[in-house]
């Protein structure tokens, strides 16, 4: 795993081991040593390599190793599909079985030793792989499959299992899917569809069933690719080798759990970099989920918010169930680019239009007013009376009639125009065949999206079977909630893709002045005292306010002279978390004597509390802003992670914050303050003026800077409150936690 090593080196002395030593640099990227170009200042990989996996979907040789054709033994119906599958592709089968002279009529070998020649795929059917492993490894096979159950997923002794099995296959340099698998890469895919394909990954074999059988409804598939415990071979191998494939048109993903965050990043950001969209169910929105697909494929399933994060930043579109999982990949495998990002609702019903208006806007799709031209246009056809602004309203009767087509073809000939949509709720033939049959036509001559729902609970009707079915340019649904999440995702990947910058093209390789002067401020395994975070951001040119740290009453006058009254006073010390609960905060002191009485409390409540002070902080008082809070965390999965929300002390209460994974782009810094509800706080509420956002974004920046910088020392990091003042006038750190790794 990329990540396994990322807790042992700093970034400094990864990169002097590098130079000084001619070690192997940085992490392996797909199996491959990463150059020191490579990587991140972090000592992450910012490029990763496609695996060639074209020999594993179409080998000219197989093996198969407890080949059987024994009735009633699990490894014979195996046996017999495989055969069929290598029939298909073209592919020479070998049977591999000790005691049997031939397999379903075909020589059989009695090791892999005696095979009659070098072959691509070795499918598996043993209970314990590893020792055919070795035998592999010798016989220079490419790929190996292994079908064997028990072990990440049953525990501690079979993760330990598992790796000496992905140890066997790092030294042999084959590739392996599996352990934990199924047949489903040895499906009969069908040859006789047309159009851009889905390619699908899956970790559970079962799931993936819903987005197969769309070919029964013409859509094609092209491979799929069943990963299960992911011993070698990940989900991010197969998006990455996917979305080099010229026929496919989408990835559809089922992900139980990630087996290293930067590598699944790679492969998105290589995605989008071919504008090949990534659709992805991805399990553990609760706990209760984690905890099941723990358990069933032995990973590690991540933070969700942070997974969520990472997905949006690369272009992944996350949904939620199997059924928007086969519509959100079929639509945008076959949708050519939109023209326009206005949708117009068609129907033969104003209570259904204006339903679907409702649901289609809350979500987030635009619906444009068509223009007084459009409309007039549009009553040459439609009774005055009913609505043509958006959604069309037809009334019914149009539609049976030549002026089905006219409505249709003037909605499409609008260039605010990208998507129609026709809800139809219910057949009503001869009227729905004929506007069926229209929008299929319109849809066969324009370059735009058309879309139809069909809401018949039968499905059986040959309007929806053989007219709708039967068309490969009109996008058939059969929910409202499908068809819009589908369009959203539709018009989001567009936009996403149509300008992407990769943020790993723009990510620091080295370290900046700042960097050792932080590094001589952290603390292994320590936390700092509030007077040396502060520097720590001060390193960073992160604004603190003006103060001095005091170890005495004089001194403390003196210090409130040189900062400026009003003065805040506060107990600095490592092993304070919470200063304001212990009483270890003054604020507002205006004199002299309030400035000694408050250094002798606030001393006092130290010794009471058994509290070690380093000294006590005098500072300046900033009080007009908008409390923010900025802060690092280290996920599992994906390293050091960058938040932003509201701060103050609501931030436990409010949780409305957004987070993101470096490296970032400033845009992305400023869709974090888009994510929150509170964003209107920024904008000046109440008479309040506008906050400087500017300044936010910079700090967020900065802080990203430092988090690259220093995240694998880095466990927390908290600033909060972050004042941010009115337009102008910059952001301030009031306080900051930082925790040591």
């Amino acid at each position: 795993m990329l990540g396994s090593t990322h807790g042992t080196l700093t970034t400094d002395s990864r990169r002097a081991r590098v130079i000084a030593c001619g070690e192997q640099p940085g992490p392996a990227v797909h199996g491959r040593p990463a150059d020191v170009d490579d990587l991140d200042v972090s000592g992450r990989p910012l490029y990763g390599d496609v695996p060639d996996l074209d020999r594993f979907f179409r080998p000219e040789s197989v093996a198969v190793i407890g080949a059987s054709d024994a009735e009633g033994r699990p490894n014979t119906g195996v046996t017999r599909q495989l055969l069929g599958w290598a029939e298909r592709v073209g592919a020479r089968l070998h049977p591999v079985h000790p005691s049997r002279p031939s397999v379903f009529g075909i020589p059989c070998v009695a090791s892999v030793a005696e095979l009659p020649e070098q072959v691509d795929l070795a499918v598996l059917l043993v209970a314990d792989p590893l020792p055919v492993i070795e035998e592999l490894a010798e016989a220079k096979v490419k790929f190996a499959v292994v079908f064997a159950s028990g072990f990440a997923e049953t525990g501690e002794a079979g993760a330990a299992a598992q790796d000496r099995l992905a140890a066997a296959v790092r030294r042999s340099g084959m590739r392996l899917l599996g352990p934990n698998t199924n047949l489903n890469a040895f499906e009969h895919f069908r040859d006789d569809l047309d159009g851009p394909a889905i390619a699908l990954i899956t970790q559970s074999g079962h799931q993936g069933r819903p987005v197969f059988a769309l070919q029964e409804l013409g859509i094609r598939l092209s491979h799929w690719a069943p990963t299960g415990n992911e011993a070698d071979l990940e989900t991010a191998d197969f998006i990455s080798y996917f979305a080099e494939q010229p026929d496919v048109g989408a990835i559809a993903c089922y992900v139980e759990g990630l087996k290293d965050g930067r590598s699944f990043l790679l492969a998105a950001d290589r995605a989008a970099r071919r504008k090949v969209p990534v659709v992805a169910v991805k399990v553990g929105r609760t706990e209760t989920g984690a905890r099941t697909a723990a358990s069933h494929t032995g990973k590690l399933t991540g933070a969700d918010a942070v997974v969520d994060a990472a997905m949006r930043q690369f272009g992944v579109i996350r949904v939620d169930g199997l059924d928007e999982l086969q519509d959100t990949a079929a639509l945008l495998a076959r949708a050519r680019p939109p023209r326009a990002d206005g949708v117009v609702v068609y129907s033969i019903s104003g209570g259904t239009g204006a339903h679907f208006a409702d649901l289609a806007t809350e979500a987030g799709l635009r619906l444009p007013t068509l223009s007084d031209a459009k409309q007039a246009e549009l009553h040459q056809w439609i009774p005055e009376y009913l609505s043509v602004a958006n959604p069309v309203d037809n009334g019914g009767h149009p539609v049976g009639d030549w002026r089905g087509r006219k409505i249709i073809d003037a909605i499409l000939d609008d260039p605010a125009v990208g998507v129609l949509i026709c809800p139809v709720t219910g057949p009503f033939p001869p009227l729905s065949d004929r506007l069926v049959q229209d929008l299929v036509d319109a849809a066969e001559q324009t370059d735009k999206l058309v879309c139809v729902v069909w809401g018949s609970p039968v499905g059986t009707e040959p309007a929806y079977r053989e007219v709708l079915l039967g068309s490969s340019r009109v996008a058939t649904f059969r929910t409202v909630g499908n068809c819009i999440t589908a369009v959203r995702a539709y018009l989001d990947h567009h936009r996403f893709t149509a300008a992407y910058p990769s943020p790993l093209d723009e990510a620091p390789r080295t370290t900046s002045p700042s960097f050792r002067k932080a590094q001589a401020l952290m603390r292994p395994g320590q936390q700092l005292s509030e007077h040396a975070a502060k520097q720590l951001l001060r390193a960073y040119g992160i604004r603190v306010p003006r103060e001095q740290l005091v170890t005495s009453a004089a001194a403390a006058v003196r210090a409130a002279g040189l900062v400026g009254y009003p003065v805040v006073m506060k107990a600095s010390g490592a092993q304070i978390a919470h200063k304001t609960e212990l009483g270890l905060v003054k604020i507002g002191l205006t004199s002299a004597s309030q400035v000694r009485d408050a250094y002798r409390e606030l001393t006092d409540i130290a010794r009471y509390e058994g509290v070690s002070l380093d000294g006590v902080l005098v500072c300046q008082m900033v009080e007009r802003g908008v409390e923010m809070v900025v802060g690092v965390t280290h996920d599992e999965l994906f390293g050091p992670t960058v938040t932003v929300g509201l701060g103050g002390v609501l931030v436990e209460v409010l949780h409305d914050a957004s987070v993101r994974v470096p490296p970032f782009t400033e845009e992305q810094a400023r869709d974090m303050l888009g994510d929150l509800r509170g964003r209107t706080l920024l904008d000046g509420v109440r008479g309040r003026p506008p906050a400087d956002v500017d300044a936010l974004v910079e700090v967020v920046l900065r802080v990203q800077r430092m988090a690259l910088e220093l995240g694998d020392e880095l466990a927390e990091l908290d600033i909060n409150p972050l004042m941010v003042l009115p337009r102008g006038q910059g952001a301030v750190a009031l306080d900051a936690l930082v925790v040591c790794r």
